[in-house]
C-alpha cells in the first residue's frame, strides 16, 4: 500500500476567512476520501457530534433543584433536534450545520460549497421550515 501524499494548498488563499477556507479543504478532502473509500450507499455526510458541543454551551446547568423528569426531557428534545437535522436532505443539512452550529457567515458558506449566496439563504430558510415542521409533527 503507498501512502498518499497531501500537498497543501496553502497557495490557493485569497485572503478573508481562514476558518471557512480550512473547513472547505477539509469538506473536499473528506468528499474525496470518502468517493474513493466507501461504497456510495452508506455515505452520509453531516457532523452531528457538533451539535453536542452546541447544545452543552447553551444548556442551562443543571441544579439540585431541577427534577430528573426535566432532565430527561431535555434529553429527549436534543434527540429529536439531532434526529430531524439527520433526516435533512444534504445540501440543506449541511448549509444549516454550516451556519447554525459552526456560525459561518453566508458569503462564506457560499465560497465553501461554490454556491450562490441566494441559494444559500433558500437551502437555509427551506433547512429550517422543513425542522420546524418534522419538529412540529413529533409533538
Amino acid at each position: 500500500m503507498s501512502p498518499t501524499r497531501f500537498r497543501w494548498p496553502i497557495a490557493s488563499y485569497a485572503g478573508g476567512n481562514a476558518r471557512a477556507w480550512l473547513l472547505t479543504i477539509v469538506r473536499n478532502s473528506c468528499y474525496t476520501w470518502l468517493s474513493r473509500n466507501r461504497p456510495r450507499s452508506i455515505v452520509s455526510v453531516g457532523d452531528l457530534g457538533d451539535l453536542d458541543e452546541v447544545s452543552a454551551a447553551h444548556a442551562v446547568d443543571l441544579t439540585e433543584s431541577e427534577s430528573p423528569e426535566a432532565s430527561l426531557i431535555a434529553k429527549a428534545e436534543v434527540a429529536a433536534m439531532e434526529a430531524a437535522i439527520a433526516a435533512l436532505p444534504q445540501p440543506f443539512r449541511e448549509t444549516l450545520v454550516l451556519r447554525d452550529v459552526n456560525g459561518l457567515a453566508y458569503r462564506d458558506i457560499a465560497a465553501m460549497l461554490g454556491v450562490p449566496i441566494g441559494t444559500v439563504m433558500s437551502r437555509l430558510a427551506r433547512a429550517r421550515g422543513l425542522l420546524i415542521s418534522d419538529l412540529g409533527r413529533a409533538q
